[in-house]
């Protein structure tokens, strides 16, 4: 187990309280109610099986693109198909390893299904970055306009990410680069094919389409390369590990990853018990945006705590910005980044993780103040580099009268760097029924208002009803869940619109009756969909503006709890 004592700075009671207020407070004064019965426009994919895995929102031109199995669609901002690339299936077996034109595989081939891993908008050259499932992660370079193909490398192994078509797995960071070609930067689950796939890579995205260095790591040789693999030694410790990447963004002149994964034994005992027995532990990974040898990483714990709970499950996260009086509460300016994240409760059961969960802010300014001073004592000779799923014992720090600046991208000794302390966020709202799974945030006269949807279709605040937004467009970090009847997946603002992204999923004949209005299907079937609501319409169109409890009372987010 890792140490729980946290190395950030924490806020005073008072300062906390204001923080909290400063988030819920929108929320409670600018999110009206409205009435039962509203209609909205829907998009469904042209199969129920082929669901929905991605959506983002072009924030220029307001178009929508989903990443879907078999699909990529290309929408207007009021859903209308413009245009749908096909990705599959395609007739394809598991056990082949790629390229099939270099190395023919032996294997049956039988017609499988390419679920969409990674959709990412690529606005220097104006195309879009598409990954599946099929040829263990083969990519697409698409034509935002009409998504024409522009290449499809194939004929290298490095053009192959992962065959792990799991939700939540997978995250990508595209970094451009001023009049020179761009860097993609990809975290992703290996699924034991560690030999063969790096948890965590950087890829050349060349300018021109047809370059032979398409998806090539930035830099690869037999003593240092862009790109880090899982250790077979750690398998052999513990057989179900694996690096699931939550989420991932860039911020000043670097690159964060948010991750899960099981913890390491810190001795030579192997840990071969399933997959429920094991502890995780949330981190922080954070990579130097021009470091090609990765030198600059670094890890860390992460997660927060409220009246003596822990919450080290990360289920979601989101960067934005805190807002003229979040920001005040934080210390830090309206200009600065923050994270908004979701955890649930404890280290175990990750994969049906508790209902008990938190909304938490981190600052970016603490998390490098974080980084920063683990590696000034790392410098300073004190402990080890703490990164035994990696290093597969402990290694001691080297002293080196180095200064450690804001800006430090590491050296070739102290590297790859982990850490046992946990960075500590502050948490602003609890839920111990119905988890939240997802976050986006909005900042709306000073005031940030951050929207957070559960397992049961709910967008918090509680009366189920949103706040009506101008002109912008911010993208909502999801992932999918399959234990209720309807998912609240994602949402995103788009000039005075909300868009909402179900999944509907298998339902007994009654319940798929009643939830009929609120996106269910009839016959209890399968079905995915994007749903428009506009002005300050709901995501439910039942239930959703009456605002009320079992009881019949008025549900107001604050009022139940000022306690948190």
């Amino acid at each position: 187990m890792e140490g729980l004592q946290s190395t950030g700075r924490t806020l005073s009671p008072h300062r906390k309280m204001e923080a909290r207020a400063a988030l819920l407070f929108l929320w409670i004064l600018a999110i009206p109610s409205v009435s039962s019965g509203q209609t909205f426009t829907s998009f469904h994919p042209e199969r129920r099986e082929w669901v929905f895995n991605h959506l983002t929102v072009h924030q220029t031109t307001g178009a929508l693109y989903i990443g879907a199995v078999n699909r990529v669609y290309k929408l207007s901002g009021n859903l209308t198909l413009l245009v749908s690339h096909d990705t599959g299936p395609e007739d394809d077996n598991k056990a082949c390893y790629p390229p099939l034109i270099v190395q023919p595989c032996t294997e049956p081939l039988v017609s499988t299904n390419n679920v969409n891993k990674l959709l990412l908008i690529d606005y220097s050259q104006n195309r879009l970055l598409a990954c599946g499932s099929l040829y263990q992660g083969v990519c697409k370079l698409l034509r935002l306009d009409d998504l024409f193909i522009l290449v499809e490398p194939s004929h290298k192994k490095e053009h192959y990410l992962s065959s792990v078509n799991q939700t939540g797995t997978m995250y990508g960071v595209i970094v451009p680069s001023q009049g020179q070609d761009g860097t993609l930067f990809i975290g992703t689950a290996v699924d034991g094919k560690q030999d063969y796939f790096p948890t965590i890579s950087s890829r050349k995205l060349p300018r021109d389409p047809e370059s032979s260095a398409m998806l090539d790591y930035e830099l690869h040789t037999d003593f240092v390369s862009s790109l880090i693999k899982i250790p077979s030694d750690t398998l052999a410790l513990v057989s179900h590990f694996d690096i699931y990447y939550v989420y991932g963004f860039a911020s000043g002149s670097f690159v964060y990853f948010l991750t899960v994964q099981p913890e390491t034994p810190e001795n030579s005992m192997s840990s071969s018990g399933s997959g429920s027995d094991l502890f995780y532990t949330s981190r922080i990974v954070r990579l130097c945006k021009d470091d090609r040898k990765f030198h600059s990483y670094v890890s860390l714990p992460i997660g927060c705590m409220k009246n003596g709970v822990e919450y080290r499950l990360l289920q979601a996260a989101y960067l934005g910005k805190p807002g003229r009086i979040l920001a005040a509460s934080l210390n830090i300016t309206a200009q600065d980044d923050v994270l908004f994240t979701i955890f649930s409760k404890g280290q175990k059961q990750f994969h049906r993780p508790p209902d008990d969960s938190a909304l938490c802010v981190f600052t970016i300014r603490e998390i490098n103040a974080r980084i920063k001073e683990r590696l000034q004592s790392c410098y300073q000779g004190e402990g080890n580099l703490e990164l035994n799923w990696l290093l597969g014992k402990d290694v001691q720090c080297t002293k080196a009268p180095v200064p450690i600046d804001d800006s430090f991208c590491g050296l070739d000794i102290n590297q790859p760097l982990g850490g046992s302390q946990l960075v500590t966020g502050h948490t602003l709202y609890t839920e111990t029924r119905d988890r939240m799974t997802s976050v986006t945030s909005y900042v709306y006269n000073g005031y940030c208002v951050a929207f957070v949807g559960t397992k049961s279709g709910r967008l918090k605040k509680e009366d189920d009803t949103l706040i009506r937004v101008s002109s912008s467009m911010l993208p909502a970090s999801f992932r999918s869940e399959r234990d209720a009847k309807i998912k609240w997946r994602a949402g995103y603002f788009a000039r005075d619109t909300v868009l909402c992204f179900h999944h509907c999923a298998r339902a007994t004949p009654r319940d798929s009756q009643k939830a009929h209005g609120r996106g269910g299907v009839r016959g209890g079937a399968r079905r995915e969909c994007v749903r428009l609501s506009r002005d300050e319409q709901t995501c439910e169109k039942r239930g959703a503006g009456t605002g009320r409890d079992k009881r019949g009372r008025k549900k107001v987010l604050g009022e139940e709890r000022r306690d948190q």
